[in-house]
């Protein structure tokens, strides 16, 4: 019988051991074995908390989704100013997070989008992080904008953060973060300009 308070220490132990595995050797070879050999348990454990490696990716993939609403939400939350392009700066932000960035997570992210075409739970989660992204792009924007072009310009920018993203993530280089930043912003400001021009 498993100790009290195990399984959540488990579930991240096999969730970090995933992605070291597919940062270290892709999601094709990142086998449970290997994965329950990176974790140090047996391969029964991790049948027994995701009952197979979808399983896993999945709970892997909440845990990254969880660490970008929470980048996002910390920064907005220490916003001193309340002001769309404030909130709006956030969120970029957010979504260049360092739990984002990172040589593991942007593996596993190109890996789940991957596998998203093929497996209904994990599609299921690719739309949520998608309409999550431009919903709240989309009403920031329409605090400054009429309906029709901030719906255009919540859509221009989560191409242009998913862009900026994936190019980097396949260049197999370290992400640049600040690079990646002043571009979102320059496209951001030109979108509120509209606002006011």
């Amino acid at each position: 019988m498993p100790k009290v308070g195990m399984q959540p220490i488990r579930r991240s132990q096999l969730i970090n051991a995933t992605l070291e595995a597919v940062d270290q050797v892709g999601m094709g070879d990142a086998s449970i074995a290997y994965i329950a050999r990176l974790a140090g348990v047996s391969n029964g454990i991790i049948s027994h908390y995701f009952k197979d490696k979808n399983g896993l990716l999945e709970a892997t993939m909440r845990h990254l989704m969880q660490a970008l609403s929470t980048a996002v939400r910390e920064r907005r939350a220490a916003l001193g100013d309340d002001s769309a392009r404030a909130h709006l700066r956030a969120i970029i932000d957010g979504n260049f997070d360092d739990s984002q960035v990172n040589g593991p997570a942007m593996k596993t992210w190109l890996a789940f989008w991957a596998t998203s075409m093929h497996q209904p739970a994990l599609r299921r989660l690719q739309r949520v992080n998608d309409h999550r992204l431009y919903s709240n792009l989309c009403c920031e924007f329409r605090r400054v904008l009429p309906q029709e072009p901030a719906r255009a310009a919540a859509r221009g920018l989560a191409a242009l953060i998913d862009g900026l993203w994936l190019r980097s993530a396949l260049t197999g280089t370290t992400f640049n973060a600040r690079q990646a930043l002043q571009i979102a912003y320059d496209y951001l400001d030109l979108q509120l300009a509209k606002a006011t021009g």
